[in-house]
């Protein structure tokens, strides 16, 4: 049963697809993760979250690999505790962003991730707020000039309408070639460094532990997900999804996110395994 299962890489979106912010980790989804992975199966998560945010949603569960975390641009082990791969913005380009930025929208919230990831606020307010609480993340609140270098990426925070608002002013903008916006949420818009994604986090896994993407399978549940679905060797779409996520899946589950939809998917992974 072991072989049969350990060359399966799945990889999983953790965000209204492995568990909801308010909710957390359904209980099955736990259970059969560590079932999976005692009869050998790998997983591990790609997610927009810090390690240290990850740490704590996911309550103990062990992962098989390094975590595909900050949208790709840390893949960090917390086997050893330590970043594998960091890929940084552009600092000037990012400042200069964010300066304009919150100029046209004074009430926009500003973090940024540096580092390890570590949480800095520049701009409070209610969404980065419940964004800390949510996610159980640590901050320091600083001007935009102290925060240390190595940014990550940052994280504009408000709500569905002015991020939508932002998102169709950021396309008119041009600050340099070096970082780009990604939506994440509809609470959130990011600036990420160029050429970096969850899908260039699953091919920087792969490399490094020696794995072939043609045995990765990718769950997700959001418009971020999509190149990474396509860059695995399967996708999987939540119920949750929205439609074109879906479409681009190969499978989509019957359960949503907030009903198991993780568990259900590799309960028949291992069905299929034990009976093959």
């Amino acid at each position: 049963m072991k072989s049969a299962l350990s060359d399966t890489l799945v990889i999983c979106d953790m965000d209204n697809t492995l568990l909801t912010a308010k909710e957390g980790l359904p209980a099955c989804n736990r259970t059969v993760i560590n079932l999976f992975t005692s009869l050998g199966g790998l997983f591990t998560v790609a997610t927009g979250r810090p390690p240290e945010s990850i740490r704590a949603a996911l309550e103990g569960i062990r992962l098989s690999l390094p975590a595909i975390s900050c949208n790709g641009a840390l893949l960090y082990d917390f086997s050893t505790e330590t970043v594998l791969h960091r890929s940084t913005l552009n600092r000037e380009q990012a400042t200069t962003a964010i300066k304009d930025i919150l100029n046209k929208f004074p009430r926009m919230g500003v973090e940024v991730m540096a580092g390890n990831g570590e949480m800095y606020v520049i701009h409070a307010n209610e969404t980065t707020h419940a964004h800390q609480v949510d996610e159980h993340l640590g901050s320091i609140a600083c001007p935009i000039d102290c925060v240390p270098d190595g940014w990550v990426k940052v994280v504009f925070a408000a709500d569905p309408e002015a991020i939508r608002k932002l998102g169709q002013y950021a396309k008119t903008k041009y600050y340099g070639r070096d970082n780009y916006f990604l939506a994440t949420n509809n609470i959130y818009l990011e600036i990420m460094p160029g050429g970096v994604s969850k899908a260039t986090g699953l091919q920087d896994l792969c490399a490094l532990m020696n794995k072939s993407i043609k045995n990765t399978i990718v769950i997700g549940d959001y418009y971020n997900d999509l190149e990474l679905m396509r860059t695995a060797g399967h996708a999987v779409a939540v119920a949750n999804a929205p439609a074109e996520v879906k479409a681009t899946a190969d499978e989509v589950t019957t359960c949503t996110c907030a009903e198991g939809a993780v568990g259900e998917y590799l309960y028949a992974l291992i069905d299929r395994a034990t009976k093959s």
